[in-house]
C-alpha cells in the first residue's frame, strides 16, 4: 500500500512539474513575440466563437434555476426587493464564471487534447519539428492565447444572460418589481465583484489550455491513447478549476 502511495506521489509531481516547465516555456515565447497570430485567430473563431451557443444556453437556465429558488425563499421572507441583488452577486461572483468553465472544459478541453494527441500519435508533431517547426509555437500557443483572451467574454456574456434570466424568472412570479431588481443589483454588486469574476475566467481559460495541451503532447500510441488523454485532460481540467475557483475566491472576495 505504501509503495502503491509513493508511486503515485512521485507520479503526481513529476507531471505537476512538468506541466510548470512547459507554462514557463510558454509565458518565455510568448514575451519574446512568438506568436502565429492567423493561427491565434483560426483558434479564436473555432474555440471562442463557436461556444457561444451553449454557453449561452447554460448560463440561461443556471440563471433562471438560482432566480426560482431565490424569488420562493425570499418572498416568503418578505425580502423580494433584495433579489436583483443577490441574483446579480450570484451570478458575477461564482456561477457564471465556474458553469461557463466547466462548459469550456468539456467542449474546447476535448477538442485541444483530442487533436493534439491525434498529431502525436499519427508523428505529425514530429513532422513539424523535422520542418524546423516549434509545435509550440504553431500549435500550443495560439489556443492557450484563444482560450485565455475568450474566456473573459463569454464570462461577460453569461453574466448578463444569466442576470436577465433570472429578471425573467422574478417578473413571472408578479410580486417582484423590475425597478427594484435592477437597483438593488446596483447597491450590492460592487466594480471588484466584476472584475474578480473576469480574472477567474481569464485563469480558468489559461488552466483548461495549458492542461489539454499537455496530456495532448504526453499521448500514448493508438486510438485508445487517445481517448483515455481526452477523458483525463476534461478530468483534470474540471478538478483544477474547482480547486483553482475556492482560492481565488478567498482572495479575490
Amino acid at each position: 500500500m505504501f509503495q502503491l502511495l509513493g508511486i503515485k506521489l512521485i507520479s503526481f509531481f513529476d507531471q505537476l512539474g512538468a506541466i510548470t516547465m512547459l507554462a514557463l516555456k510558454i509565458f518565455k515565447k510568448i514575451i519574446k513575440g512568438k506568436i502565429h497570430f492567423r493561427n491565434t485567430f483560426d483558434e479564436m473563431v473555432l474555440l471562442g466563437i463557436k461556444s457561444l451557443p451553449i454557453v449561452s444556453i447554460t448560463a440561461a437556465f443556471v440563471g433562471m434555476a438560482f432566480s426560482i429558488q431565490v424569488v420562493r425563499e425570499f418572498l416568503d421572507f418578505g425580502a423580494g426587493e433584495i433579489v436583483g441583488g443577490v441574483v446579480a452577486l450570484a451570478v458575477w461572483r461564482e456561477l457564471a464564471p465556474l458553469l461557463t468553465a466547466v462548459v469550456f472544459a468539456g467542449r474546447v478541453g476535448a477538442a485541444i487534447s483530442a487533436e493534439i494527441g491525434s498529431m502525436k500519435v499519427t508523428e505529425q508533431i514530429e513532422a513539424l519539428e523535422s520542418m524546423s517547426q516549434d509545435p509550440i509555437d504553431y500549435l500550443i500557443i495560439p489556443k492557450i492565447l484563444a482560450c485565455t483572451l475568450l474566456m473573459p467574454l463569454l464570462v461577460g456574456l453569461a453574466d448578463i444572460i444569466g442576470y436577465l434570466s433570472g429578471l425573467l424568472v422574478a417578473l413571472g412570479s408578479g410580486r417582484i418589481n423590475p425597478v427594484a431588481y435592477f437597483e438593488s443589483a446596483q447597491t450590492m454588486l460592487r466594480v471588484s465583484d466584476i472584475s474578480g469574476g473576469l480574472i477567474k475566467a481569464l485563469l480558468f481559460g489559461f488552466i483548461i489550455a495549458l492542461l489539454s495541451s499537455y496530456m495532448g503532447l504526453n499521448t500514448k500510441s493508438g486510438a485508445k491513447g487517445v481517448g483515455e488523454a481526452t477523458t483525463f485532460a476534461v478530468v483534470i481540467s474540471l478538478i483544477s478549476i474547482f480547486i483553482l475557483n475556492y482560492f481565488l475566491s478567498l482572495v479575490l472576495f
